[in-house]
C-alpha cells in the first residue's frame, strides 16, 4: 500500500545533580520479567539531564525550541542543522535559528503546557488533540494550544522480528498477524516479545490494532466494540504473552542491537527502526505487517501557540516547516528510513533503503486501519491496563556506611519518588518491592500494590556496615 493509503487521525525544576546520581544508584535492581520498567525510569532522568530540557528558560525566545519524540532525534538533527547552515534571515534581519530537546511524547505534552518550548513534533497526531484537552482543562479555556501543523514523514507501525522466527512462522509466503502471535507465544514458553507501552505512539496504535483485530474490524471501531468481553479476552489473551513493558521503541531496539539475537524474537516498532538497526552488525530482523491491518505514525510539527510566542518563533517555524517538506529534505528524511510526505519520491527507488535488503517491504502494508476518535482512543488505553500483564517492580538501594547522614535521607527520597512514580505509571498495578544491601541484603519488603505501605518501609531505612558486592 502507498503511502496515499496513510489516515492521520513540565515544568522542569532546577537540577539537582546529587539528587539524580542516588536516584540512579538506587534504581539497578528488578525482578526478571520486568526489569525495562525501572531501566525505562534511569534512562528517562538521562536523557532529561543531558537533552538540555533543564536549560530552557521561560518567556519568549529569540530561538525556536522544538521538542523532538526520541526515535528521529538522529534525522531531525539533520534537518534542523542543514536549516541553521542556511543562515536565513527574519523580515527585520534576525537569523532564524531552531534548537531542539528530545522527550518521550507524555513528558512532551506537559512540557507544553508548562511553556518550555515554542513547537514540537511528536511520533504521532494522537498527542496533539490530547494536548489540546489537557490545554483547555489546565486553563480553563475553550482554545487549545496546538497552531500551525505540517506533517513531513509518516512510518508504519510493524511487528520487528529475527529473519529465522518469522521464516518458521511461514514469512515471508504466509501472512502473520497478530493471531499468529498469540499462538506462537501460547505454545512456545521460551518466545519472547515485547510491547512499547501506551505512552508511545508505537504502543498505542499496536494497542489499537490488537482491538481491531479482535473486533474482527479495520474502520470504525467504537469504544461498545473495546469493551465488548470477546474483544477484551482476545487482548487480554495477547497481551498476558508480553515478556517486557516499560520502554519506548527506540530503547527496545538499542537493547536488541546490544544483547543479540537471544534477547527478544519479536517487538512492536515503526517500520523505519526495523532499518535502524538492521545498518548494525549482526542483526538480521524483517518487519512484519500484521496481516489484520497497520497503523501509521504521521510526524507532526506544530506550533504551539503560547502568550510567549514571538513573530520571530512564528517567523523561524513558517520557515522550517517549508523546509522539511521541500525537496532535499523529503529525500534526507527517505534516506533515514521514513516515508516521505513527497508522493513524488519512490520508495524503491535507488537511494530509497525501504528495501528487502533492510527488512521492509515498500509495498507494505496492504491494508490500513482507521484512527478512531480521540474519546475511543482513551478507552483504548485504560482498557490496556486493564488487560495488561501485571508488573512487579523492585528498588534496590546501598545503604552501608558510606550512605550515612544526607546520603541517606536522599536516598529515602528518592525511593519514595520512584516508588509513587511506578505506582503512577502503571495506574497502581504494578508490585513494588525494596531491597537493600550494606553487610549483606536485606528485603526491606515483599513486592506489593500498596505504595503507601512501601513508602513507611522505606522511611525506616538506615545506613550501616560494609558494602558486599557479592
Amino acid at each position: 500500500m502507498s503511502r496515499s493509503g496513510y489516515r492521520s487521525p513540565y515544568k522542569t525544576p532546577t537540577p539537582n545533580p546529587a539528587g539524580w546520581i542516588s536516584l540512579l544508584i538506587i534504581i539497578i535492581g528488578v525482578c526478571a520479567l520486568c526489569w525495562p520498567l525501572t531501566s525505562d525510569l534511569v534512562n528517562n532522568v538521562a536523557s532529561s539531564i543531558s537533552s538540555g530540557v533543564t536549560s530552557i528558560v521561560h518567556g519568549p525566545q529569540p530561538t525556536l525550541t522544538i521538542a523532538v519524540s526520541p526515535e528521529k532525534v538522529d534525522l531531525f538533527k539533520a534537518l534542523v542543522d542543514a536549516f541553521n547552515q542556511r543562515g536565513l534571515k527574519s523580515t527585520k534581519g534576525e537569523t532564524l535559528r531552531i534548537e531542539t530537546v528530545q522527550l518521550d511524547p507524555e513528558a512532551m505534552l506537559d512540557a507544553a503546557i508548562a511553556g518550555n518550548f515554542q513547537a514540537m513534533s511528536p511520533d504521532s497526531s494522537i498527542w496533539l488533540d490530547q494536548l489540546d484537552r489537557l490545554y483547555e482543562d489546565s486553563t480553563k479555556s475553550t482554545t487549545g494550544l496546538v497552531g500551525q501543523t505540517v506533517r513531513y514523514a509518516v512510518t508504519p507501525v510493524v511487528i520487528a522480528m529475527w529473519r529465522d522466527k518469522a521464516q518458521a512462522l511461514g514469512w515471508p509466503n504466509t501472512p502473520i498477524g497478530w493471531s499468529d502471535l498469540l499462538d506462537e507465544a501460547t505454545h512456545d514458553p521460551n518466545f519472547k516479545w515485547s510491547h512499547p507501552s501506551t505512552a508511545s505512539a508505537s504502543g498505542l496504535l499496536a494497542t489499537l490494532a490488537e482491538f481491531y483485530a479482535g473486533a474482527g474490524k479495520t474502520r470504525g471501531l467504537t469504544a461498545d466494540d473495546v469493551q465488548t468481553p470477546s474483544v477484551l479476552q482476545y487482548v487480554t489473551s495477547l497481551e498476558k504473552t508480553v515478556r517486557y513493558y516499560g520502554e519506548g521503541e527506540y530503547a527496545i531496539a538499542q537493547r536488541v542491537v546490544s544483547n543479540g539475537r537471544n534477547y527478544l524474537d519479536a517487538f512492536v516498532a515503526s517500520e523505519q527502526i526495523v532499518i535502524w538497526a538492521n545498518q548494525h552488525p549482526g542483526v538480521d530482523l524483517v518487519a512484519v505487517y500484521p496481516k489484520e491491518g497497520s497503523l501509521w505514525q504521521d510526524h507532526p510539527l506544530a506550533l504551539l501557540e503560547s502568550q510567549s510566542l514571538t513573530d520571530l518563533n512564528r517567523e523561524t517555524f513558517r520557515a522550517f516547516a517549508d523546509y522539511v517538506t521541500s525537496a532535499d529534505a523529503q529525500q534526507t528524511i527517505l534516506s533515514n528510513g521514513y516515508r516521505p510526505a513527497d508522493l513524488s519520491l519512490k520508495l524503491d527507488g535507488p537511494n530509497s533503503p525501504i528495501t528487502a535488503a533492510n527488512g521492509v517491504d515498500p509495498a507494505q502494508p496492504q491494508t490500513a486501519l482507521q484512527v478512531p476518535s480521540p474519546a475511543v482512543l482513551d478507552v483504548v488505553r485504560e482498557s490496556w491496563w486493564l488487560t495488561k500483564r501485571r508488573t512487579n517492580v523492585v528498588l534496590v538501594v546501598d545503604t552501608s556506611g558510606s550512605m550515612e547522614g544526607e546520603k541517606i535521607k536522599r536516598a529515602r527520597e528518592a525511593l519514595t519518588s520512584s516508588a509513587e512514580a511506578v505506582s503512577k505509571d502503571s495506574q497502581g498495578t504494578a508490585r513494588i518491592g525494596v531491597v537493600t544491601f550494606g553487610s549483606k541484603a536485606r528485603c526491606v519488603c515483599e513486592p506489593s500494590p500498596d505504595v503507601a505501605g512501601v513508602s513507611r518501609q522505606i522511611q525506616g531505612i538506615s545506613a550501616s556496615g560494609a558494602t558486599a558486592m557479592q
